[in-house]
């Protein structure tokens, strides 16, 4: 249930930047509930006056600019435009969207600022100082129900004004042009509601135009609960991530790059997957036709990838001579983002972590809206038609040619152990930097916040030679992002120096348990995910100088990496015909690592008869290799330099022709 956030102290902090000041104050109270917008829906505006250069004093409209996000919104997010200039649009009979959006950019008083939302010019002609938009999911309830006009006039009374759909921009200001002036002449006017849209309410003051919504909206959210019924959250199936995979490569060769994909089965989300229902109600469209953007016209239920291609094909077909030049229009990719199944969950796609989180947002809530729309007699959202024009509008499509293009690992997964530090971290590192989302597993309990705040990183703290662990992140893994595309074997322990004759039993079990049995069960429980990578599946096995070069003293050390090396090259035998491919880096002497400790470093330079530092950098190039260094090399492996190799050794040591 919606409430006001407003807080005099907080509200007093923003006094110092005037009415813009006050306006950026609330429209974070808006942008932080979900409930009202989400992911850069909604806007807001305040009319107010500036000086230009020749001394003139103009009205202004400073509305949020288009793309900018209400929840974290500050004065520079808002674009500011002449007034009059503004608000004459709406008296066109016609405006192309091209036209619509140059002229707003030539209303503008400040060169750069943001281009402003497509609903300038409705804010424009609303004849009130601040204003309010949002996206309000009671409301759209209301609106979206089959009994919209009774639900409205119980709740509303004649306290707002109702629009139908109209597409937004142009056409929406138009009709509002035309219907408003009368209307909002009705004494006790506080508000308009627009059908399978939204709601706009307005004030004197940014806190009265806030407030006004949070009421309304209140009011709405009360009518709807009165209604609301609760559905039952069947228990999720388990084993199934092998199928998460399967469903993640079909989608992602769909969509025709790699996609992540989130997996969801808490309560609310099998509750609505396995209603009886499900397969008419959430076929009817998203609560919002802005949604279509994120989340397509339609989810898929099931897992029959290519029926949904074939349909959205159609859907395209059907609808594309509503465009002016249809035959210059090129079809989005016909992947499903939404995917609603009895076993797997709710299943988000996305060419980022982020994306996917951000549909799975949309989608939770559009469960909602068609759950409570339907206990208030059905849901009717607006039609197939409506939704192509706007998920073929050209302001849409050009939000979507802004977007920087993907990073090389975009929408691929990445699983490293021992990834807390040393070589681990830094090969998770460059992975995150080539836009790879990265599991980290590692016992050490710094793993979870390795990289706070990302969403492309999962850590896992787990002892690798617990089975059951290895097991349990490979499930995190698939339900997380879908599935698996590279793995990196790096976790491994590097014993004090001992003779042969000295080894301790239970440190040289210790030793192989890490660094040999440890990596078979994990290459084990990946195999069926790395199969299934939409490029085809990659190894990187961290390795090491001991292999080819063994040192006195490390005997444990030396025969468990080439257990693990011999391991690899077998492994790129078996698993050549799969796609997968296999390479061993051998670093040596990587000295910013957890295995090399002071005490190591002293025991092994003294054995030689080196100075510590002469130990560090004793190679031909005469250079200490980093962390860093093997990182680059590993993901250079997983990229496609290294497309055609597999069961290759590739060192990374300075040269080793002086091994020492």
């Amino acid at each position: 249930m919606v409430s006001s956030l407003w807080d005099d102290d907080d509200a007093e902090r923003w006094t110092d930047g005037g009415d813009l000041g006050q306006r950026v104050y609330t429209s974070r109270l808006l942008g932080r509930d979900p409930d009202l917008v989400l992911h850069g829906g909604g806007n807001t505006s305040v009319k107010s006056r500036r000086t230009t250069v020749f001394g003139e004093e103009v009205d202004v409209l400073l509305v949020k600019g288009s793309g900018a996000d209400l929840a974290d919104i500050d004065e520079s997010g808002f674009a500011c435009l002449r007034l009059h200039d503004v608000a004459r649009l709406a008296q066109l009979d016609a405006l192309s969207d091209t036209d619509m959006a140059e002229q707003l950019l030539v209303a503008s008083l400040t060169a750069g600022g943001p281009a402003p939302s497509v609903e300038a010019i409705l804010h424009a002609i609303l004849p009130f100082r601040f204003v309010d938009h949002t996206h309000a999911d009671a409301v759209v309830t209301l609106t979206n129900s089959e009994s919209a006009a009774d639900a409205l006039a119980h709740v509303y009374g004649d306290e707002v004004v109702v629009v139908p759909y109209v597409m937004p921009g142009f056409l929406l200001a138009r009709e509002c042009a035309r219907i408003l002036p009368e209307a909002l002449g009705r004494p006790g006017v506080v508000g308009v509601v627009l059908m399978n849209h939204g709601v706009f309410t307005w004030g004197d003051t940014a806190r009265e135009s806030y407030e006004t919504m949070i009421d309304l909206v209140r009011r709405a959210d009360e009518y709807v609960d009165r209604h609301r019924i609760a559905p039952p959250a069947p228990t999720p199936a388990e084993g199934v991530r092998v199928d998460r995979a399967e469903l993640r490569r079909r989608i992602s060769h769909a969509a025709g790059a790699p996609m992540v994909m989130s997996s969801h089965t808490d309560g609310p989300a099998m509750g609505f997957i396995c209603r009886a229902d499900v397969a008419d109600i959430s076929q009817r469209g998203p609560v919002t036709p802005d949604h279509v953007i994120r989340t397509k016209p339609l989810p898929l239920v099931g897992r029959d990838v290519d029926a949904f291609v074939a349909a959205y094909r159609r859907y395209f077909d059907d609808h594309r001579d509503r465009v002016p030049d249809p035959d210059e229009l090129q079809p989005l990719d016909p992947a499903p983002r939404v995917v609603l199944d009895p076993e797997l969950g709710l299943c988000c796609a996305g060419r980022t972590p982020r994306d996917a989180a951000i549909v799975d947002d949309v989608y939770r809530h559009t469960m909602k809206v068609i759950l409570d729309a339907t206990a208030l007699g059905g849901y009717r959202p607006v039609t197939t038609a409506d939704l192509f024009d706007v998920e073929y509008w050209d302001l849409e499509q050009a939000k979507l040619r802004r977007r920087p293009a993907p990073l090389p690992f975009a929408g691929e997964i990445a699983l490293v152990t021992g990834a807390a530090s040393g070589i681990g971290r830094a090969c998770a590192t460059s992975l995150l930097a080539e836009g790879a989302a990265v599991v980290g597993i590692d016992a050490n309990p710094a793993i979870f916040d390795a990289f706070p705040d990302t969403l492309e990183w999962l850590g896992v703290e787990a002892d690798i030679t617990d089975e059951d662990a290895l097991d349990a992140a490979v499930e995190a893994t698939a339900k997380r992002f879908g599935g698996l595309d590279m793995l990196v074997l790096n976790a491994g322990v590097f014993p004090l120096g001992a003779a042969i004759a000295d080894l301790d039993p239970d440190t040289w079990r210790n030793t192989m348990a890490v660094n040999v049995d440890a990596n078979v069960s994990l290459l084990r429980l990946a195999h069926p995910l790395l199969r299934l990578a939409p490029r085809g599946g990659r190894v990187v096995v961290i390795g090491s100088k001991n292999v080819p070069a063994p040192g006195p003293g490390a005997a444990g050390y030396s025969a468990s990496k080439a257990a693990l090396t011999q391991l690899a090259r077998v492994a790129a035998l078996e698993w050549g015909g799969d796609g997968i491919r296999v390479n061993v880096i051998h670093p040596n002497a990587v000295f910013d690592t957890g295995l090399w400790s002071d005490e190591v470093v002293a025991d092994r330079a003294a054995r030689y008869g080196l100075t510590t530092e002469e130990y560090r950098t004793a190679n031909v190039l005469r250079t200490e290799v980093t962390s860093a260094d093997v990182a680059r090399l590993c993901v250079a492996m997983c990229g496609p330099a290294f497309a055609r190799t597999t069961g290759a050794q590739v060192p990374v040591d300075g040269g080793n022709e002086r091994v020492i």
